[in-house]
């Protein structure tokens, strides 16, 4: 079951529903009603939100910090389904799933969400033509995403792959230079990216010559993005920056 949180009081801003795109097409009074129902939680570095087929009672929005999604395998691995940074929402697809999670989610370091009520999205949807097709195009996001991924691993060399994970940090970057704090382990970036530890290691090495890049512990210094973006982008069908 989903871990207790430390914090749970009642959101005074409305920022998270305002800012993401296919939540716009909310008719009013269902958006006064999550912005009145939304939660804030704290949450602690390794703190289970939610595990898979876990009953779904509410959708989160995440404010700051980082979260893994993951299944466990039934000999007991871990299978790493995606890392979400900042402004990510998550858990919003069980309304679709018999209320039930698809994927547990962890909090990689502290961090802090906004929950809504699931039954409100799922009664949006029954309701409101405009908003369903919305949702349903969120949904086609998500799919393009994974799709995409399936073709990286497929063109790419590992190093590019990696490459192109640094590159998603960077796509609110201000000049062509980036440092990247990142502060879970490597091993989780690897599973993440489909590759063995010692891969990512030996590809990591490669990808710091090839760019120049200054890697100190968990810090990453890009010093020129655009060259990255040369070394990683040739071997995909998008360009620099791409929604995926």
């Amino acid at each position: 079951m989903a871990a207790k949180t430390k914090e749970c009081k009642t959101l005074k801003t409305a920022e998270p529903l305002d800012d993401l795109l296919f939540f716009k097409t909310l008719r009013p009074q269902t958006m006064a009603f999550l912005k009145k129902e939304g939660r804030t939680q704290n949450w602690s570095k390794g703190q289970i939100i939610f595990m898979h087929e876990d009953e779904a009672s509410c959708f989160y929005f995440l404010e700051n910090g980082w979260i893994k999604l993951f299944r466990e395998t039934l000999d007991g691995d871990e299978a790493i389904l995606d890392v979400l940074p900042p402004g990510a929402v998550f858990g919003e697809i069980a309304c679709l799933e018999n209320g039930i999670y698809s994927s547990g989610a962890e909090a990689l370091e502290n961090c802090r969400t906004v929950s809504f009520p699931l039954s409100t999205l799922q009664k949006e949807i029954e309701e409101s033509n405009t908003f369903a097709i919305s949702f349903l195009r969120h949904l086609a996001e998500k799919n393009l995403k994974k799709d995409k991924e399936i073709e990286l691993r497929s063109v790419q060399n590992a190093a590019q792959r990696i490459g192109c994970f640094l590159l998603r940090l960077c796509k609110t970057a201000e000049s062509n230079t980036q440092i990247l704090h990142l502060s879970w382990e490597k091993s989780l970036i690897a599973a993440r990216l489909g590759m063995a530890p010692e891969t990512f290691s030996r590809s990591l090495a490669k990808l710091q010559k090839d760019v120049n890049l200054r890697i100190k512990g968990s810090t990453i210094e890009i010093p020129d993005i655009g060259a990255l973006v040369r070394y990683t982008c040739t071997a995909c069908s998008n360009v620099f920056p791409c929604d995926h």
